[in-house]
């Protein structure tokens, strides 16, 4: 058969750059043509991701026979046919030796003192240029404006070329349009908005505008303890949230120094001040563990680690002979790599003997797994962060806060919004996004599947609906139909609180244009009703036949760095490694044969049930890995009685955290990046972390931990490294099949995204293309069920949690950099300014907040941004940690706690007045 001749209507243009022949798109700028053939060409206002902007004037080449001398910017003039361009001969060289004298007039000389000595372009330019001094007269004298407010970096206007990076990549890329041109003539200088100092302005610091400066005006001020050439560069995956930033640690004498965005394909050399600043100075913490320690006469004493792993085998082989082998735990660690959390629950199947196996997606995202799988058939994100914030015509932003839990995603919306993106916000709280957004659907906490069954009854009412992918791609749609029939506008609308015309709207709106993504996070999960609110959003999509194609799908927001990872790989009661299921007697008979033992059939319990059968006695023994449930988990003092009930508790971490505190054995762990692995981002893309300095003290690789564990207990384990690891999974894992390090390392870094099932798949970016993974995708007709626990006259306030951009999760990681302690050091409650005008309580002072479990004292932060008779707080801080008072109680699907809705009462803290 011979294949018709593929035609492409891209038009070309050949030219000659420096006696090179060169053909490129109609269109292409000299810049980017020069580069093609491996010429390069100074810039210093000029970033790849951004339109040219052209001010600096460096990077002027000369056509032959152009107009005005021929002299052009190359990063703004396009390439045309029979083009003779010059990039090096004494006419440009004359110029940009002119723009360089022009600069320097304006410049302090003060290379040495200057914390970007050696990584400067305007010093490797007057290098190549031959200008060591101005030749102008009249340079204005040094005048010490540097401002330092900033708890991160400081400018120095004076070191200032005015390329305007700052400015562009703050408002283009960043989305927050802080940084502006001020004044004029010799004072003109590149400040905040309204002039203010940088700690007075709207900064989130997120030190893009640091990473782009080509010279020392922006600084980190960690980059005064080094010079960038002392440094080596390793390249990883960020530690914090979900998003999977790529990023260079700056390593000197064994320790880390800074950090640096890298261009990989979630952030785009982005980063937000977590990953810029706080991805590292937790590592080199002096409170770091350091060597085992075991519990003796309550106290906790150093041990050998051949004493502390004997002990640990001892007492779980004695525990699962008195007890049963189900009478054990373990909690693995979503914040550590894929290959430890395999080994993990591996430790746990084998040795321990028994699928009481769980992670803290438990607490978040279990609802996402369990949903999307029945609905979909596979429980993650369906396209790519790049496809859904690229080119998209709206997107739906449901119980997603992405400027603070998922920053670099959330700038990448706002660039989407620059662009012609409409944005549909459905959330409780006016969030940052709102003041860009379309509309607002600011819904009662615990309704959203009544919003989402509101959204179909119109959609339908108005034959907006998708009605051949309906019919060719689902089933069980006339079922739902039904069902939200009921939910009319303005039923909806009283059950919601919102007005049924914005219900109508963006019914309408998310229905008619082509590209429109759904992006939810934990304010659909974490209820008493998340797995049904992830099925509603499955259900919305499948309704007007947005999956399996570009722009569109369901995308959670995975919380933390390896979520996605510790779920996928089998840290689940329900599921072995790569949701093969327990209750599946052919996955036990595969993975008996893979690990050549007896294994247990039972489901096992999550960690949301081990804790309460610790209480009844039915839990003796636990092994937490990095995990720090009297913090993180609901109703703090069930966690506490639970943790004091058991008969040996093992822990795992690298700091004393609060559990720890609890253990009978304490071992540290070893940070990200103190190791190799891989981590999976919110989008299932497998993506590498490396080793940039040693470990601390005794702490060993944590996977080389639980294969001694388990070794002492009877199971032998051992693997050469990490990359053995994951030949493993690879060949357990028909998701992962075509998965190793070889091709990780190949892939420009972009790591690959499953299911990659054979070595020449190149990985998933959209799924369910043409079939979904169960088949047909499944309508779910799903009732709105209130909340569990509602306000009352005694607990008169609906209150939810969530997170804050400077702070993640415990603070154990962030809480040991001090600039962020700086910008955020305290617990708040949000409260609506009439509910605080009702109560007498002012912004900033001190309140009590009780709940029917507890009470805990805070301070107010009174505003607009939760509704009437609603507050928010954030789970953070030790002062006045929220979960004291959170309600334990479950979806009866995904056993995920609802963090989102609870009923308190909030009074002032009168002050004590010494008389």
């Amino acid at each position: 058969m011979v294949m018709p001749e593929v035609k492409t209507n891209v038009k070309t243009v050949t030219l000659t750059i420096d006696d090179h022949e060169v053909t490129v798109p109609k269109g292409t700028t000299l810049l980017t043509a020069a580069e093609q053939v491996g010429l390069e060409i100074p810039t210093l206002c000029h970033l790849k991701e951004l339109a040219p902007d052209g001010s600096c004037r460096m990077c002027v080449v000369e056509v032959e026979g152009g107009r005005k001398g021929g002299l052009v910017t190359a990063c703004t003039a396009h390439a045309q046919d029979g083009m003779v361009i010059h990039t090096n001969n004494q006419k440009v060289r004359d110029s940009r030796r002119f723009v360089l004298d022009l600069l320097l007039s304006n410049h302090t000389l003060d290379c040495f003192r200057c914390p970007s000595n050696g990584d400067c372009k305007l010093q490797d330019y007057s290098l190549e240029y031959g200008i060591s001094k101005t030749s102008f007269h009249g340079k204005r004298q040094p005048s010490n404006q540097v401002d330092d407010t900033n708890p991160f970096f400081t400018y120095d206007p004076e070191k200032c070329i005015m390329c305007r990076r700052c400015a562009r990549v703050c408002e283009s890329r960043q989305g927050r349009d802080v940084i502006a041109t001020a004044r004029r003539g010799f004072d003109t200088k590149m400040l905040p908005c309204y002039g203010e100092d940088w700690s007075l302005s709207d900064c989130e610091s997120c030190g893009n505008c640091v990473s782009v400066c080509p010279t020392g005006a922006l600084a980190a001020k960690d980059s005064k303890k080094f010079r960038k050439w002392q440094t080596t560069k390793v390249r990883t995956t960020c530690p914090h949230c979900g998003t999977g930033c790529q990023l260079d640690l700056l390593v000197k004498n064994n320790t880390i120094v800074g950090a640096e965005p890298a261009n990989g394909a979630a952030n785009k050399n982005l980063l937000c001040v977590k990953g810029k600043f706080a991805s590292y100075k937790f590592v080199a913490s002096t409170d770091r563990l350091t060597k085992p320690l075991i519990k003796q006469n309550g106290e906790f004493v150093e041990a050998s680690w051949d004493d502390a792993l004997n002990l640990i085998a001892t007492r779980f082989n004695e525990i699962k002979e008195n007890h049963g082998a189900d009478s054990l735990a373990g909690f693995s660690c979503s914040r550590s790599t894929n290959e430890d959390n395999f080994v993990f629950e591996k430790m746990v199947r084998t040795a321990f003997g028994t699928n009481n196996v769980d992670n803290c997606a438990r607490v978040c995202h279990s609802a996402s797994v369990h949903g999307l799988a029945n609905t979909l058939g596979s429980g993650a994100m369906t396209n790519t962060i790049e496809d859904i914030t690229t080119d998209v015509d709206a997107i739906l932003l449901v119980g997603s806060n992405p400027t603070e839990a998922h920053p670099v995603i959330g700038a990448q919306i706002r660039q989407a919004i620059q662009h012609g993106t409409k944005l549909i916000v459905v959330d409780p709280r006016k969030i940052d996004l709102v003041k860009n957004s379309k509309l607002h659907l600011q819904i009662k906490g615990g309704t959203n599947v009544a919003f989402a069954n509101g959204m179909m009854n119109v959609i339908i009412n108005e034959g907006l609906e998708d009605q051949d992918f309906i019919r060719e791609r689902t089933e069980g749609y006339e079922a739902m139909k039904e069902l939200v029939a009921s939910y009319t506008p303005e039923v909806v609308a009283e059950i919601c609180e919102i007005d049924k015309e914005d219900l109508i709207a963006a019914a309408r709106l998310y229905a008619t244009v082509d590209k429109a993504p759904i992006i939810y996070c934990l304010g659909v999960t974490e209820h008493s009703s998340g797995t049904e609110g992830v099925m509603s959003m499955s259900n919305l999509a499948m309704l007007v036949g947005k999956l399996g194609r570009p722009g569109c799908g369901v995308n959670p927001l995975r919380g933390q760095n390896n979520v996605q990872g510790a779920c996928d790989m089998g840290c689940s009661p329900f599921d072995f490694p790569g949701y093969q299921k327990v209750a599946n007697e052919s996955t036990i008979d595969k993975f008996e044969a893979a690990w050549q033992t007896e294994l247990n059939r039972k489901i096992g319990l999550t960690s949301t049930q081990v804790l309460p059968a610790a209480i009844k006695g039915d839990i003796h023994g636990l092994y937490i890995f990095g995990e720090d449930p009297i913090v993180t988990d609901p109703d703090i003092s069930h966690v506490r009685k639970a943790l004091e009930s058991l008969d040996f508790l093992v822990v795992q971490e690298l700091f004393m955290t609060e559990t720890a505190a609890y253990a009978d054995v304490v071992l540290p762990g070893i940070s990200f990046a103190e190791k190799d692995g891989t981590f999976t981002n919110t989008e299932r893309r497998i993506q590498r972390i490396r080793k940039a300095v040693e470990p601390k003290g005794e702490a060993r690789e944590d996977y080389t931990v639980f294969c001694d564990v388990a070794t002492r207990m009877g199971y032998p384990m051992q693997y050469e490294n990490p990359s053995a690891i994951m030949d493993e999974i690879a060949q357990l894992l028909p998701t992962f099949g075509g998965v190793n390090y070889e091709r990780l390392e190949a892939n420009g870094g972009r790591g690959l995204q499953w299911p990659c099932r054979s070595l020449d798949d190149p990985g998933t970016a959209i799924m369910h293309v043409g079939e979904f993974t169960r088949g047909k995708g499944l309508f779910m007709a799903i009732p709105y069920k209130p909340a569990k626990e509602l306000p009352d006259d005694t607990y008169p306030f609906l209150m939810s949690t969530g997170r804050m951009l400077y702070h993640y999760n415990t603070r154990a990681m962030t809480g040991r950099t001090e600039g962020i302690n700086e910008l955020a050091n305290h617990s708040y409650i949000e409260i609506n300014y009439q509910n605080a005008n009702q109560l007498g309580i002012k912004d900033g002072d001190k309140v009590k907040v009780t709940s029917r479990r507890g009470e805990i004292e805070t301070y107010a932060r009174v505003g607009d941004t939760v509704m009437i008779d609603s507050v928010f707080m954030t789970f953070h801080f030790p002062d006045g940690n929220v979960n004291e008072i959170t309600n334990a109680v479950f979806d009866d699907i995904a056993i995920i706690p609802e963090y989102k809705v609870c009923a308190v009462q909030i009074e002032p803290v009168k002050a004590v007045v010494n008389v």
